[in-house]
């Protein structure tokens, strides 16, 4: 089975937690859901909040291209 990456983007604001996780196929999709919360008058999730996690997400999608780090123990001998 393929491994799976998944990304977590999160905000702590007062007392509220909002964290978001999705996958690399599914970065539209978190963009949108960005959107929702902030139109949504009932949560303090601002415009600027989904702003700036959208610009996490943007930025993921290119870390995503790096060659990662593997630990030594975790590398096949």
């Amino acid at each position: 089975m393929p491994a799976h990456d998944i990304n977590v983007i999160a905000l702590v604001k007062g007392g509220e937690r909002y964290v978001f996780l999705y996958d690399d196929d599914s970065r539209a999709e978190a963009t949108r859901v960005l959107g929702r919360y902030a139109s949504n008058p009932e949560l303090s999730f601002s415009w600027y909040d989904a702003a700036v996690l959208g610009q996490k997400v943007r930025q993921s999608s290119r870390r995503s291209n790096r060659v990662r780090f593997v630990p030594p123990a975790d590398r096949a001998a």
